[in-house]
């Protein structure tokens, strides 16, 4: 009860308190009960990454996908209903070709959009004629979808949305999000117009692995959903999705996070940022070593291509995840989630993957030392690099072997990297050490709790806690700080500011006073035998 009770305080306090400030979706609370069967959930834990396609006809104009109706004028509304799918055709959607390329980069699954909230189906659906077939594409796309999906050997997810403004608009009813008044006949109609959808979607198109819901409600979605196919996972509508950010601390429930490459989710030609390939692995990596996974989206141009920025990322993930996928896929996370630059993820308790993520300035053929702290070595220890023999290195005779050492301040862990991947000698991205039969230099971690920041005079007094402070020894802490410009720019948020050391109280309590005078990010760090451990992240406004 204490581990379930924790889960969610960490989870909502991470993300409650910086999603409140924006504009993006919070995680869904309101659904209540959860019918997936536990192996459903241990195949999530299991999997580091899936592919969400974000894809419907208003990629056609690049705008953000239906919610630009929220709030637009009766013209617009109308053009966008009765223009758009006369225009949309698809003809270079190629879901084979994607589906071979996710597998490539380590996807387990992929989530397609079925519908969004503007109502248009991507299926040949007999509940209303804003579908795909009644374009010039005609084609039953979502079936194309899942055929190739399952070719390819992974799962086939949906996204569905219950919310529908073409339903809303038929009905005369004000297209939102937050304020849709309907009487009791009408919400009857509804409901039986998302039941048949739901019944559609569940029937005809084989076994359905994975379902994202998104918009409420989510409870004729379930039930339906659930009655029809019992093994399937659904995740938004079950379990935790955070969107747009990671949670701050480690959590052992099954989760994922759903982020976009760029800012967008469906296709945006212009005014778009990129996160680089280097950021998504080590978002993906992030992830895991928190317990959970990914669910990266990409968004097909309106003639269903992916444009080039998106599978040149997924090209170079997947380059990445060739070498390193031991440390992704099937692992747990080690008794802390990082040590500074490098993350950690582990098998069995006492295999360790030391995941290091600054590693863009090493150059090919030299020798780097590394200090684990949260590691002890056994008799039985093996040091090894992932993806190389660290016997050979090319054009060169140097030495190239793995050495540890245990020291008084944790073990001490010296590899070259021996591997040449691109070209010019000059592959940026992590490279995985593994440490086999390593033991965690403590059985149980301090865990975190970042608290409330309060506004003085010379700036903010942040509190924390450690909520297991009767159990584990820690005498010092402090916090961590950075500039915050909104839920989308944190991902792509400059370095942490380290605060000043404070003592931790009997009572597992402690506070600083920091000079923000602006909008920061903030968390709290609590060192535990030399190792520092991260709560989770919260928002100073002041």
């Amino acid at each position: 009860m204490y581990k379930k009770y924790l889960f969610f305080l960490l989870l909502f306090c991470g993300i409650q308190n910086v999603s409140a400030q924006n504009d993006l979706v919070k995680d869904d609370n309101a659904s209540n009960y959860n019918q997936n069967k536990p192996e459903r959930e241990l195949w999530l834990k299991n999997t580091g990454l899936g592919l969400f396609i974000h894809f419907s006809m208003d990629s056609q104009l690049g705008v953000v996908i239906s919610h630009s109706l929220v709030g637009a004028s009766d013209d617009y509304v109308n053009r966008y209903f009765n223009e758009l799918p006369k225009t949309f055709d698809p003809s270079k959607f190629d879901p084979h070709q994607i589906a071979t390329l996710a597998k490539l980069a380590g996807m387990k699954y992929i989530v397609f959009t079925t519908k969004h909230h503007s109502g248009f189906c991507m299926w040949d659906t007999k509940t209303t004629d804003f579908n795909i077939t009644h374009t010039p594409y005609k084609k039953d796309l979502l079936k194309e979808f899942v055929d190739a999906t399952r070719e390819a050997g992974l799962q086939v997810g949906f996204y569905f949305s219950p919310e529908d403004f073409n339903f809303l608009r038929d009905h005369h009813i004000a297209i939102s999000r937050t304020d849709v008044k309907m009487d009791a006949q009408t919400r009857h109609e509804y409901d039986e117009y998302t039941r048949k959808q739901c019944e559609e979607l569940m029937t005809n198109y084989g076994k359905i692995d994975v379902l994202f819901i998104d918009g409420d409600p989510k409870e004729v979605v379930k039930q339906t959903c659930w009655k029809l196919q019992p093994d399937l996972l659904i995740t938004r509508g079950a379990i935790k999705t955070p969107e747009q950010i990671m949670p701050g601390a480690m959590i052992n429930e099954p989760w994922l996070s759903c982020i976009t490459m760029g800012t967008a989710w469906g296709y945006q030609p212009t005014n778009e940022r990129y996160k680089s390939g280097s950021q998504l692995i080590g978002l993906l990596i992030e992830a895991r070593a928190k317990g959970g996974s990914l669910l990266l989206n990409v968004g097909p141009k309106p003639d269903g291509a992916l444009p080039i920025e998106q599978e040149e990322r997924l090209r170079e993930m997947s380059a990445w995840y060739f070498v390193n996928r031991e440390c992704i896929d099937s692992v747990r996370s080690w008794v802390i989630s990082k040590e500074g630059d490098t993350w950690f993820t582990a098998k069995n308790g006492h295999t360790l993957y030391a995941i290091v993520t600054n590693a863009a300035d090493w150059k090919e053929g030299t020798r780097k030392t590394f200090l684990v702290r949260s590691a002890i070595a056994t008799d039985n220890t093996k040091v090894s690099v992932l993806g190389q023999n660290s016997r050979i290195i090319e054009y060169k005779t140097d030495d190239v072997s793995c050495r540890y050492k245990q020291t008084d301040k944790g073990l001490e862990v010296s590899v070259v990297k021996a591997q040449r991947i691109y070209d010019d000698h000059r592959w940026p991205n992590p490279v995985v050490i593994k440490l086999e039969n390593v033991n965690p230099v403590f059985k149980e971690a301090a865990i975190v709790e970042t608290g409330a920041g309060s506004k003085v005079k010379t700036g903010a007094v942040l509190k924390g806690k450690i909520l297991n402070y009767k159990s584990i020894s820690a005498k010092r802490a402090r916090f961590d700080y950075r500039p915050y410009h909104g839920q989308v720019e944190t991902l792509y948020a400059g370095k942490w500011t380290a605060g000043t050391w404070v003592n931790i109280k009997g009572d597992g309590t402690f506070e600083a006073v920091l000079p923000l005078k602006a909008d920061y990010e903030y968390k709290a760090v609590v060192e535990q035998a030399n190792v520092e451990i991260e709560g989770e992240n919260k928002l100073f406004k002041p």
